[in-house]
């Protein structure tokens, strides 16, 4: 737009020709809008904004306007008159120019014909070196009304097809940017889908790809690496606990029970290393009443060795959640095995599946008391229950524990129980 009004300007600017056949037009337009009728003959009052110019003697300008009998209704000249337009007699053509002095200012003479109320009327206008320069108006106006206003009109058009335009193609980018902070590297199935992105971002969204693959390839290189220490670290462990075997003194059973505590951390640690390199993309559907009983029935006979007692009840018919099986008979079972181990001969220890969750409680009678401390937030190792807490994050899922008169109560509460749908590529 800026180059076209220069090239406009310096059209308009040098052509003298064209500037004063405007200059006429522009001229007898505003002499002409002063025509009237008073008692069905014609009058005239000279417009408020041309009096300074045709109201007075020696401005410059002068003008004259007569009906088609040749009569003259307004004429600002004389002598001038007669010299410089046609004569009263002759009927003038519609439009006539003719320019006194070539260049600028401008010094011509014209005028045109008009037809108000029925009649016609014949104004003439001359410019003896435009001392007002009235040409200056003439351009400007003439570079206003038909430039600056339809390409300003087109401007707001075009301005708002472009923004409608690149905010329709920027949809999929919006969608795409609310579904990368939902990307989990650990899911196969997450990742940012270019459909109907534009050529240039679905490059990008590829190279997110691409890196969000490779962290998730780093973290299960890091559950190998885990699994392979875990692996190294039981041999050994398993071979110094056979050679102990061998030694019939009270402080090698001391020992390997040690090395049992010590074997048992290690599986522990293993698992919780492996919990951040899981693929989440093994969520289904699982029966939380179901996956109680299986562990109850596997562990029954260790907690019934270790003089407690074990009792499964389920307390609602709704025991669908969404999850991984494994993870969460992981986490049921730590908790049975941290109430064994930290309450005195003789609990009673009860699994409830309860609605959106899993309750684990045990009932100390015999050491009960108001005092009774709630232990850290571990097992003997510190590592049991943080298992359990992370799996439930996982899950999002949320573990808490309390302590009442009777013992201490642990609960995996899940958010949702509804059936499950496979996520959608986003």
């Amino acid at each position: 737009m800026l180059v076209q009004l220069a090239v406009v300007f310096s059209d308009y600017y040098w052509n003298v020709g064209e500037l004063s056949r405007l200059f006429v037009e522009q001229e007898t337009d505003r002499l002409a809008s002063g025509i009237g009728n008073i008692g069905g003959e014609p009058a005239y009052q000279l417009p408020a904004g041309l009096k300074d110019r045709y109201g007075k003697p020696d401005t410059g300008y002068v003008a004259r306007i007569r009906n088609a009998d040749g009569r003259v209704i307004f004429a600002s000249c004389d002598n001038e008159c007669e010299r410089h337009f046609l004569p009263a007699d002759i009927r003038p053509p519609d439009f006539w120019l003719r320019t006194v002095t070539p260049g600028k200012p401008l010094t011509l003479v014209g005028g045109r014909a008009f037809a108000i109320n029925g009649k016609n009327y014949f104004v003439d206008v001359a410019s003896m070196g435009d001392p007002e320069n009235v040409v200056s108006n003439v351009f400007w106006n003439e570079v206003r009304e038909h430039m600056i206003v339809p390409m300003s009109i087109l401007l707001v058009l075009v301005l708002g097809a472009t923004l409608l335009s690149v905010h329709w193609a920027l949809r999929p980018v919006h969608a795409a940017a609310i579904a990368a902070d939902a990307i989990d590297p650990m899911d196969a199935r997450s990742h940012l889908s270019v459909k109907g992105m534009p050529l240039e971002i679905a490059h990008l969204a590829e190279a997110v790809n691409r890196a969000f693959q490779r962290v998730g390839e780093l973290m299960k290189s890091q559950k190998l690496l885990t699994t392979g220490i875990a692996h190294e670290v039981r041999t050994p462990l398993a071979a110094i606990k056979l050679e102990l075997s061998r030694i019939d003194h009270l402080r090698a059973r001391k020992a390997e029970a040690d090395l049992d505590e010590l074997a048992a951390f290690v599986g522990q640690l293993t698992a919780l290393a492996r919990l951040d390199s899981f693929d989440h993309g093994m969520f289904a559907n699982v029966d939380l009443a179901q996956i109680c009983t299986e562990v109850v029935e596997q562990l029954a006979p260790w907690v019934y060795q270790n003089n407690h007692t074990l009792e499964l009840q389920v307390q609602t018919e709704t025991t669908i959640v969404l999850g991984v099986e494994t993870l969460l008979k992981d986490s049921i079972r730590n908790l049975i095995e941290n109430a064994v181990k930290h309450t005195p001969t003789g609990t009673d220890i009860i699994v409830r599946v309860i609605a959106r969750g899993v309750q684990v409680e045990d009932l100390s009678l015999a050491n009960c008391s108001k005092d009774r401390q709630l232990p850290e937030h571990g097992d003997g190792l510190g590592i049991g229950l943080k298992i359990v807490q992370r799996i439930a994050a996982l899950h999002g899922a949320t573990f808490k524990q309390q302590q009442s008169r009777t013992g201490r109560l642990a609960e995996i509460t899940f958010s949702k129980t509804a059936p499950y749908r496979a996520p959608e590529t986003w």
